[in-house]
């Protein structure tokens, strides 16, 4: 449980300082997203960076904090509150970790509907910039 709690000592310190070399450090090369609003599982390093940056920029404001936090020996879930556009968010992101403390799978799940939606807005947004910037 002491390697779990370390990798979240990590994951919180990304969360509160936004270092996209920190989060690239912490994610395994097969690791395996899961969104809200893809129907599909992104595979991969890149694909999974790209949509957790865009992710801490969307949901990463001053309203954004975890409330729970809930272990098990190879993981975490994490519960999430936070405010977009006056609409009140609730989520949770699950993490597994593998023994050298790389993330190898992330899922996040979110509520309510409206939040899903406006999220799904804001990200759409967020990744054509990043992909349109990336392309030039």
């Amino acid at each position: 449980m002491e390697q779990i709690r370390q990798n979240l000592r990590v994951w919180y310190d990304f969360v509160a300082d936004e270092d996209e070399k920190a989060l690239s450090d912490m994610l395994a090369d097969e690791v395996v997203f899961h969104s809200p609003v893809v129907h599909t599982p992104q595979v991969g390093k890149a694909i999974t960076f790209m949509y957790l940056s865009a992710a801490g920029k969307v949901l990463g404001n001053d309203d954004f904090k975890y409330v729970g936090e809930y272990l098990t020996d190879n993981g975490a879930v994490l519960e999430f509150n936070t405010q977009i556009d006056g609409i009140q968010i609730d989520g949770i992101d699950m993490i597994t970790w593998n023994d050298d403390g790389k993330i190898t799978e992330f899922k996040v799940m979110v509520r309510p509907l409206k939040a899903v939606n406006k999220l799904h807005e804001m990200m759409k947004a967020m990744l054509e910039k990043a992909m349109a910037g990336s392309a030039a």
